[in-house]
């Protein structure tokens, strides 16, 4: 296994025996990862009295992946629901409460959004005529979100609305982002032709990334009281007890095919040799690309899906100092948003933190968080710490309704963060699973099937599935 991300460990702790545990028939396992902490970007600290999260805060309840491991793992009673719905929109130069009926930002309630007045009355007149008349579309094996919300229901609802909801959620911009891979149901509805808004309307809820089971009851997310990042560490602590070989801060230097010996593979580190059946490889899809690109096009492919960096400043304020929306757990920012300090807004988004998860919340200050960073947007990059808390800080001054002297900040940075899932992504996806899957290697991680915790913990444990065959022959 190479890569110990959430999507490693998994496919670690489906290979050793998932929920039942291990076996005589269990193979040896051992776990490579380059840095210097398992669970990838999920990891807590301290901070404010408070353990928070460095990465994801939470995670879809509705797909199950998630669920289903913090049960095996024993956890299931650390999951807390979140505590309050809805966000607003910075538009216009004000606060503006989102319309319900929205899904992943398209409008399926006509009435709700007819009263939103963080869009004009032109841009809500072309959501509108979705409804009456839809415009046609011409579609090939795929497209941009971009290209399809914008003929569809306007350029107003297309990047006021629907970009800051999906390219938050992936760090990305919609007229490069695939509808195919990043959203199904837009790209299916598309195709179907007709209204938008009326084939999103559906009773179970749409999500982002490739079309899995979900369930319809009970909360949208959850979090873990001890933090999301104290998952994948109980999950290495498990794998160890299971025998599983765990090893962090060494870096794999090659992937070596030895037809002539007991195993087809070896695997090196700077300093060891280690014989293989099999390989996982959860890796940033370019550095899988480096290690086993030689062995095919489709595999050398990988090296050209790119990450977007993002940065996040958490601020902890007395509650004197500080005035939120009555509602909701955040808002979202849509880009090139007017900065009274010059040029435009740099936050994308801002959580709520307190409000969102009842374990954080405390009777005299609150924890926000604020996002920054897009696939065009490196700005961040170019500030210190200080100065980009400054920034932040400034910034929020003019969305919220007051922001004071904060208690204490902190700046979490995470310079390839989310893969993009361009145009055509699904097809080179499939073709590199083709290829690996001919020399006894499975592709796992966030790259492929989706980039959130759920969609990385199930293409983990889905890898370990597609190479038992290949570890435990039947006679």
């Amino acid at each position: 296994m190479v890569g110990a991300g959430v999507s490693g460990l998994a496919a670690a702790w489906e290979l050793s025996g998932g929920a039942k545990g291990p076996d005589e028939r269990t193979p040896r396992i051992e776990v490579i990862e380059a840095s210097d902490t398992f669970g990838g970007s999920l990891q807590t600290t301290t901070f404010a009295g408070r353990t928070i999260d460095l990465g994801a805060d939470g995670f879809l309840a509705r797909r199950q992946e998630a669920v289903t491991l913090v049960d095996e793992l024993g956890l299931s009673d650390q999951l807390e629901a979140i505590s309050a719905s809805g966000a607003w929109l910075w538009s216009r130069g004000d606060l503006h409460e989102l319309p319900a009926g929205l899904v992943l930002g398209v409008p399926t309630n006509q009435k709700a959004l007819s009263r939103f007045k963080g869009i004009s009355w032109r841009g809500r007149l072309a959501a509108r005529r979705d409804v009456v008349l839809p415009a046609r579309l011409q579609l090939s094996d795929d497209a941009t979100i971009g290209e399809i919300v914008r003929r569809k229901l306007g350029r107003e609802l297309t990047y006021q609305l629907i970009e800051p909801m999906i390219g938050g959620i992936q760090a990305g911009r919609i007229d490069e982002l695939s509808a195919k891979s990043v959203f199904p149901a837009l790209f299916d509805a598309a195709l179907k032709g007709g209204s938008l808004s009326r084939a999103l309307r559906s009773p179970t809820p749409v999500i982002p990334g490739p079309s899995v089971e979900t369930t319809s009851g009970g909360p949208a997310f959850f979090t873990l009281v001890e933090g999301v990042g104290s998952l994948p560490h109980e999950l290495a602590r498990q794998l160890v007890e299971r025998g599983v070989v765990l090893r962090h801060g060494v870096g794999v230097t090659a992937l070596r095919r030895t037809p002539a010996g007991n195993y087809p593979w070896e695997v090196d580190t700077l300093n060891t040799t280690t014989p293989a059946n099999a390989i996982v490889l959860a890796a940033p899809a370019p550095v899988v690309g480096a290690l086993i690109g030689s062995h095919d096009p489709a595999l050398e492919e990988l090296r050209q899906i790119e990450s977007a960096g993002a940065a996040m400043v958490t601020f902890a304020l007395a509650k004197s100092e500080i005035t939120l929306p009555p509602t909701g757990t955040g808002i979202l920012v849509p880009l090139r948003s007017a900065w009274k300090g010059g040029g435009s807004l740099m936050v994308t988004a801002v959580t709520l933190l307190d409000r969102k998860w009842p374990h954080l919340a405390r009777d005299n200050d609150v924890v926000l968080r604020a996002h920054v960073g897009r696939s065009d947007d490196s700005r961040w990059t170019e500030l210190t710490n200080e100065e980009l808390v400054h920034r932040v800080a400034q910034e929020l001054n003019e969305l919220l309704p007051r922001f004071g002297t904060a208690l204490e900040s902190l700046v979490q940075r995470w310079p390839n963060g989310l893969p993009q899932y361009r145009v055509g992504h699904e097809a080179r996806v499939q073709r590199a699973r083709v290829a690996s899957a001919r020399i006894s290697v499975a592709l796992a991680g966030n790259a492929y099937d989706g980039v959130g915790i759920p969609a990385s913990i199930g293409s983990g444990r889905r890898a370990a599935r597609s190479l038992l065959s290949v570890i435990n022959p039947s006679p």
